[in-house]
Protein backbone atom coordinates (compact mmCIF):
# COMPACT_ATOMS: atom_id res chain seq x y z
CA UNK A 1 0.00 0.00 0.00
CA UNK A 2 1.01 3.39 -0.60
CA UNK A 3 1.74 6.35 1.57
CA UNK A 4 -1.33 7.95 2.99
CA UNK A 5 -3.82 5.19 1.93
CA UNK A 6 -6.21 4.00 4.40
CA UNK A 7 -6.93 0.53 5.23
CA UNK A 8 -9.98 -0.68 5.85
CA UNK A 9 -11.68 -4.60 6.71
CA UNK A 10 -15.54 -5.55 7.22
CA UNK A 11 -16.16 -2.13 5.72
CA UNK A 12 -14.43 -0.33 8.70
CA UNK A 13 -11.30 1.74 8.16
CA UNK A 14 -8.59 0.70 10.47
CA UNK A 15 -7.38 3.57 12.41
CA UNK A 16 -4.24 5.53 11.26
CA UNK A 17 -2.62 6.23 7.73
CA UNK A 18 0.42 5.05 6.10
CA UNK A 19 3.23 7.38 6.11
CA UNK A 20 6.37 7.79 3.88
CA UNK A 21 8.59 5.19 4.68
CA UNK A 22 11.08 7.34 6.09
CA UNK A 23 8.89 8.10 8.98
CA UNK A 24 8.18 4.56 10.06
CA UNK A 25 8.51 3.44 13.20
CA UNK A 26 10.09 -0.24 14.72
CA UNK A 27 7.19 -1.79 16.88
CA UNK A 28 8.11 -5.16 17.28
CA UNK A 29 9.68 -6.68 20.39
CA UNK A 30 11.21 -10.01 18.77
CA UNK A 31 12.33 -11.85 21.56
CA UNK A 32 11.39 -11.44 25.06
CA UNK A 33 14.05 -12.03 28.23
CA UNK A 34 14.16 -15.27 29.46
CA UNK A 35 12.88 -14.15 32.87
CA UNK A 36 10.64 -10.55 34.16
CA UNK A 37 9.87 -8.20 34.93
CA UNK A 38 10.55 -6.05 31.87
CA UNK A 39 11.63 -2.29 31.89
CA UNK A 40 8.46 -0.84 30.30
CA UNK A 41 10.81 2.63 30.72
CA UNK A 42 13.93 1.50 29.01
CA UNK A 43 11.89 0.02 26.38
CA UNK A 44 9.87 2.91 25.38
CA UNK A 45 12.86 5.15 26.65
CA UNK A 46 10.45 7.36 28.53
CA UNK A 47 8.37 7.45 31.80
CA UNK A 48 4.98 7.12 30.52
CA UNK A 49 1.45 6.15 31.27
CA UNK A 50 1.27 1.96 30.37
CA UNK A 51 -1.31 0.30 28.68
CA UNK A 52 -1.27 -3.60 28.36
CA UNK A 53 -3.18 -4.88 24.91
CA UNK A 54 -3.71 -8.76 25.96
CA UNK A 55 -4.37 -10.56 23.11
CA UNK A 56 -4.24 -7.59 20.42
CA UNK A 57 -4.79 -9.92 17.61
CA UNK A 58 -4.25 -8.09 14.00
CA UNK A 59 -3.76 -4.44 16.37
CA UNK A 60 -6.64 -2.54 15.72
CA UNK A 61 -7.52 -1.72 19.60
CA UNK A 62 -3.76 -0.80 20.51
CA UNK A 63 -3.34 1.46 16.97
CA UNK A 64 -6.91 3.03 17.77
CA UNK A 65 -5.79 3.94 21.53
CA UNK A 66 -1.88 4.72 20.68
CA UNK A 67 -3.27 7.06 17.62
CA UNK A 68 -5.46 9.22 20.37
CA UNK A 69 -3.02 9.13 23.25
CA UNK A 70 0.62 9.43 22.12
CA UNK A 71 1.53 10.31 25.66
CA UNK A 72 0.74 6.70 26.40
CA UNK A 73 3.11 4.07 26.05
CA UNK A 74 1.27 0.74 24.98
CA UNK A 75 2.88 -2.98 25.11
CA UNK A 76 0.42 -5.67 23.06
CA UNK A 77 0.47 -9.02 22.80
CA UNK A 78 -0.67 -11.97 21.62
CA UNK A 79 0.02 -15.88 21.04
CA UNK A 80 -0.35 -16.08 17.07
CA UNK A 81 2.82 -15.26 15.33
CA UNK A 82 0.86 -14.40 12.06
CA UNK A 83 -1.16 -11.79 13.57
CA UNK A 84 1.26 -9.83 15.19
CA UNK A 85 3.14 -9.52 12.28
CA UNK A 86 0.64 -7.93 10.54
CA UNK A 87 0.59 -5.68 13.59
CA UNK A 88 3.39 -5.04 13.64
CA UNK A 89 3.73 -3.71 10.30
CA UNK A 90 0.75 -1.27 10.76
CA UNK A 91 2.00 -0.24 14.12
CA UNK A 92 5.68 0.76 11.65
CA UNK A 93 3.76 2.10 8.56
CA UNK A 94 2.04 4.20 11.29
CA UNK A 95 4.96 5.48 13.18
CA UNK A 96 3.94 4.84 16.16
CA UNK A 97 6.71 5.25 18.74
CA UNK A 98 4.58 4.82 21.79
CA UNK A 99 3.54 0.81 20.56
CA UNK A 100 5.31 -2.41 20.83
CA UNK A 101 4.12 -5.79 19.97
CA UNK A 102 5.38 -9.38 20.99
CA UNK A 103 4.06 -12.97 20.61
CA UNK A 104 3.49 -14.22 24.02
CA UNK A 105 0.52 -15.71 25.55
CA UNK A 106 -1.46 -13.44 28.25
CA UNK A 107 -1.20 -15.45 31.12
CA UNK A 108 2.60 -16.06 30.85
CA UNK A 109 2.91 -12.50 30.09
CA UNK A 110 0.89 -11.19 33.48
CA UNK A 111 2.24 -13.48 35.75
CA UNK A 112 6.15 -13.60 34.67
CA UNK A 113 6.66 -10.40 32.57
CA UNK A 114 5.12 -8.04 33.94
CA UNK A 115 6.51 -6.13 37.71
CA UNK A 116 3.78 -4.91 40.65
CA UNK A 117 2.06 -1.82 39.96
CA UNK A 118 3.76 -1.56 36.53
CA UNK A 119 0.25 -0.62 33.85
CA UNK A 120 -2.54 1.91 34.27
CA UNK A 121 -4.98 0.03 32.47
CA UNK A 122 -5.34 -3.51 31.13
CA UNK A 123 -7.33 -4.08 27.81
CA UNK A 124 -8.62 -8.03 27.24
CA UNK A 125 -11.05 -8.13 23.54
CA UNK A 126 -12.85 -11.08 23.61
CA UNK A 127 -11.10 -14.13 25.27
CA UNK A 128 -11.56 -17.40 23.42
CA UNK A 129 -14.54 -18.58 25.17
CA UNK A 130 -13.03 -22.73 24.61
CA UNK A 131 -16.52 -23.91 23.51
CA UNK A 132 -15.71 -27.91 24.29
CA UNK A 133 -15.96 -28.59 27.75
CA UNK A 134 -12.68 -30.41 27.43
CA UNK A 135 -10.95 -27.64 27.28
CA UNK A 136 -12.28 -25.66 29.33
CA UNK A 137 -9.01 -25.52 31.77
CA UNK A 138 -7.75 -23.45 29.04
CA UNK A 139 -9.80 -20.35 29.25
CA UNK A 140 -7.56 -17.01 30.26
CA UNK A 141 -10.01 -15.27 32.49
CA UNK A 142 -9.71 -17.29 35.57
CA UNK A 143 -9.70 -16.54 39.13
CA UNK A 144 -5.71 -16.40 39.51
CA UNK A 145 -5.47 -13.91 36.25
CA UNK A 146 -7.91 -11.76 38.24
CA UNK A 147 -5.51 -11.66 40.71
CA UNK A 148 -2.77 -11.34 38.46
CA UNK A 149 -4.07 -8.46 36.83
CA UNK A 150 -5.10 -6.57 40.13
CA UNK A 151 -1.34 -6.99 41.23
CA UNK A 152 0.20 -5.45 37.60
CA UNK A 153 -2.28 -2.36 37.73
CA UNK A 154 -1.25 0.82 39.86
CA UNK A 155 -3.58 1.96 42.24
CA UNK A 156 -6.86 2.91 40.70
CA UNK A 157 -5.57 1.52 37.33
CA UNK A 158 -8.67 0.11 34.84
CA UNK A 159 -9.35 -3.42 33.77
CA UNK A 160 -11.06 -3.35 30.13
CA UNK A 161 -12.95 -6.56 29.62
CA UNK A 162 -15.31 -7.29 26.69
CA UNK A 163 -16.88 -10.85 25.31
CA UNK A 164 -19.70 -11.56 22.55
CA UNK A 165 -20.14 -14.78 24.75
CA UNK A 166 -22.70 -14.25 27.12
CA UNK A 167 -21.56 -17.55 29.65
CA UNK A 168 -18.34 -16.32 29.75
CA UNK A 169 -19.43 -12.51 30.65
CA UNK A 170 -22.09 -14.21 33.42
CA UNK A 171 -18.55 -15.66 34.42
CA UNK A 172 -16.37 -12.37 34.33
CA UNK A 173 -19.56 -10.51 36.12
CA UNK A 174 -19.43 -12.62 39.19
CA UNK A 175 -15.75 -13.38 39.42
CA UNK A 176 -14.41 -9.48 38.41
CA UNK A 177 -16.19 -7.82 41.19
CA UNK A 178 -14.17 -9.81 44.17
CA UNK A 179 -11.02 -7.45 43.06
CA UNK A 180 -12.34 -4.80 41.04
CA UNK A 181 -14.92 -2.21 41.65
CA UNK A 182 -16.36 -3.44 38.10
CA UNK A 183 -19.36 -1.78 35.79
CA UNK A 184 -21.26 -3.14 32.83
CA UNK A 185 -20.04 -0.34 29.68
CA UNK A 186 -23.85 0.56 28.15
CA UNK A 187 -23.51 0.17 24.71
CA UNK A 188 -20.10 0.64 22.06
CA UNK A 189 -17.08 2.59 23.02
CA UNK A 190 -17.00 6.14 21.85
CA UNK A 191 -13.54 5.94 20.37
CA UNK A 192 -15.22 2.85 18.41
CA UNK A 193 -18.70 2.61 17.41
CA UNK A 194 -18.14 -0.02 15.02
CA UNK A 195 -15.96 -2.04 16.83
CA UNK A 196 -12.55 -1.65 18.78
CA UNK A 197 -11.09 -5.08 17.45
CA UNK A 198 -11.73 -6.99 14.49
CA UNK A 199 -14.19 -9.45 16.73
CA UNK A 200 -16.16 -6.88 17.47
CA UNK A 201 -17.46 -5.44 14.25
CA UNK A 202 -18.12 -9.18 12.77
CA UNK A 203 -20.00 -10.04 16.25
CA UNK A 204 -21.93 -6.78 15.71
CA UNK A 205 -22.37 -6.76 11.85
CA UNK A 206 -24.07 -10.67 12.65
CA UNK A 207 -26.01 -9.12 14.97
CA UNK A 208 -24.67 -10.24 18.19
CA UNK A 209 -24.63 -8.70 21.69
CA UNK A 210 -21.33 -8.02 23.09
CA UNK A 211 -20.65 -6.91 26.78
CA UNK A 212 -18.34 -4.60 27.91
CA UNK A 213 -16.47 -3.71 31.06
CA UNK A 214 -14.60 -1.38 32.51
CA UNK A 215 -13.31 -2.23 36.39
CA UNK A 216 -11.19 0.14 38.49
CA UNK A 217 -8.78 -1.76 41.15
CA UNK A 218 -9.90 -2.49 44.50
CA UNK A 219 -7.16 -0.52 46.50
CA UNK A 220 -8.75 -2.24 49.71
CA UNK A 221 -7.81 -5.22 48.44
CA UNK A 222 -3.84 -6.47 49.14
CA UNK A 223 -2.13 -8.65 46.30
CA UNK A 224 -1.70 -10.95 49.38
CA UNK A 225 -5.34 -10.94 50.00
CA UNK A 226 -6.00 -11.16 45.81
CA UNK A 227 -4.09 -14.40 46.08
CA UNK A 228 -5.69 -16.03 48.71
CA UNK A 229 -9.38 -15.13 47.39
CA UNK A 230 -8.14 -16.77 43.67
CA UNK A 231 -8.04 -19.89 45.46
CA UNK A 232 -11.27 -20.03 46.93
CA UNK A 233 -13.01 -18.54 43.91
CA UNK A 234 -14.84 -21.32 41.35
CA UNK A 235 -12.86 -22.08 38.12
CA UNK A 236 -14.11 -21.02 34.65
CA UNK A 237 -15.97 -24.57 33.75
CA UNK A 238 -19.16 -22.76 32.52
CA UNK A 239 -21.22 -24.46 29.66
CA UNK A 240 -20.25 -22.23 26.31
CA UNK A 241 -23.15 -22.61 23.92
CA UNK A 242 -24.49 -20.34 21.41
CA UNK A 243 -23.89 -19.48 17.35
CA UNK A 244 -20.32 -18.45 17.76
CA UNK A 245 -17.86 -21.50 16.37
CA UNK A 246 -18.15 -20.53 13.04
CA UNK A 247 -17.53 -16.46 14.46
CA UNK A 248 -14.72 -18.21 15.77
CA UNK A 249 -12.81 -19.60 12.76
CA UNK A 250 -13.77 -16.07 10.87
CA UNK A 251 -12.13 -13.63 13.83
CA UNK A 252 -8.79 -16.26 13.48
CA UNK A 253 -7.92 -14.71 10.22
CA UNK A 254 -5.13 -12.60 10.26
CA UNK A 255 -6.25 -9.69 8.07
Amino acid sequence: MQADEVESEFGVPIPGTILPQDRWARTAVKRLPEAGPLDFAAIFGRDAPLVLDLGCGNGRSTLLSALARPEVDHFAIDVLPVVIRYATRRGNQRGLSNVRFAVKDAETFISRFVGDAAADEVHLYHPQPYHDARQAHRRLVTPRFAADVHRVLKPGGLFILQTDNPDYWAYMARLIPHFFAFEEHPGPWPDGPEGRTRREIIALQRGLKVFRGVGRRRDDVEPREALELARKLPAPTFRSRGPWCDLDRIEAGPS
